[in-house]
């Protein structure tokens, strides 16, 4: 009989050592702009701009969670047990670049359960070549890049081979509209998702302090192939801009029912490029779709520019986890960002 194999144990709450630098091998670090204390704490009869409780998750979602790990005996069941997920479903992202570079991916918080504030700074970008900032903050919680941190992340894309990946979230409800928030509701169809649910502060305020000349719009459901639920229609590729090679074998990202359309507000075209656009399911109206739009901006690459030697990258959050699916199209994309 053989023995029985053990993931490795989980840290919490250490001081991680920092990772030297080796050329060619690529350190990856992993941002939640989020203050974990005040998306948990939210106020769960509050119907708007909170993420859902691990209850609701289960009941919504069910039987998906109703394993014994994720029961009042072994998982949180709040708002916290929700944000959980969000860690545990980049494991196997960890676990690919990881393999591929040979450096752990660390995962950092801006306010963590303990209400310990970290600010960006040389204690992360000394030891990052690609920082991913995951904006998933409710702008309610009025999270916002202090000017040092600004300054600190120029700083560090003057290092030749750096990258920083911005991943703003959706934008749903904006409008004071109510038929506007109801008909946003139905064509993404999460029953999760509540009419206004508005992220990203945070990330808003670093692109602005950054130059970067891009808005996150709407939350916008994916097509899908005819006769499949989440197997999504290939991605728009725009390979003659693709200079890095980061969608080579690259066809889909992953299903998610609502991502944003990252909008371009400059007429510059040499500042910033549109590498993949997403066609968007058209079954039921929206708003884009009523202003004659049939895909959204997915994956975007500012080169560089004067001094800044590193490169600027937007791509969801989501399109790193394995909450909503995965497949070797995926992987590959991680792979790519991973080692060109």
């Amino acid at each position: 009989m053989s023995a029985k194999i053990y993931p490795s144990p989980r840290e919490y709450n250490q001081v991680r050592k920092s990772r030297p630098y080796s050329k060619g091998k690529r350190r990856f670090s992993v941002y939640w702009t989020w203050s974990y204390p005040w998306e948990a704490n939210r106020d769960t009869t509050e119907m708007d701009n909170r993420f859902s409780t691990m209850t609701e998750v289960r009941r919504v979602l069910w039987p998906a969670f109703e394993s014994v790990e994720y029961s009042e005996k072994a998982f949180l069941q709040g708002i916290a047990g929700t944000l959980e997920l969000f860690h545990l479903s980049i494991l196997r992202f960890q676990e690919v670049v990881e393999s591929a570079t040979g450096y752990p991916v660390p995962d950092y918080q801006r306010i963590d359960q303990a209400g310990q504030k970290l600010l960006i700074d040389d204690r992360i970008l000394a030891d990052t070549d690609t920082l991913m900032v995951f904006g998933l903050d409710h702008l309610v919680t009025e999270q916002e890049a202090e000017p040092e941190e600004i300054e600190a992340i120029k700083n560090f894309l003057k290092r030749e081979g750096t990258c920083l990946v911005l991943s703003p979230h959706h934008d749903v409800g904006f409008s004071e509209s109510f038929e506007q928030r109801q008909q946003e509701y139905i064509h993404h169809g999460d029953p999760l998702v509540p009419r206004q649910q508005r992220f990203s502060k945070y990330t808003r305020s670093l692109m602005k302090g950054l130059g970067v000349p891009v808005e996150n719009r709407f939350g916008l459901r994916p097509a899908t192939i005819k006769g499949t639920n989440n197997q999504l229609v290939p991605l728009n590729k725009q390979m003659d801009f693709d200079k890095r090679g980061w969608l080579n074998g690259v066809q889909t990202f992953n299903f998610h029912m609502h991502l944003p359309h990252y909008a371009v507000t400059t007429d510059d075209v040499n500042l910033i490029h549109v590498l993949a656009k997403q066609p968007v399911d058209m079954s039921n109206p929206h708003p884009f779709i009523e202003q004659g739009n049939t895909e959204f901006n997915m994956f975007l690459w500012m080169p560089p520019l004067g001094d800044r030697l590193g490169d600027i990258l937007l791509a969801d959050s989501t399109i790193f986890t394995t909450l909503f699916g995965g497949d070797k199209s995926l992987e590959q994309f991680w792979k790519n960002l991973a080692v060109l």
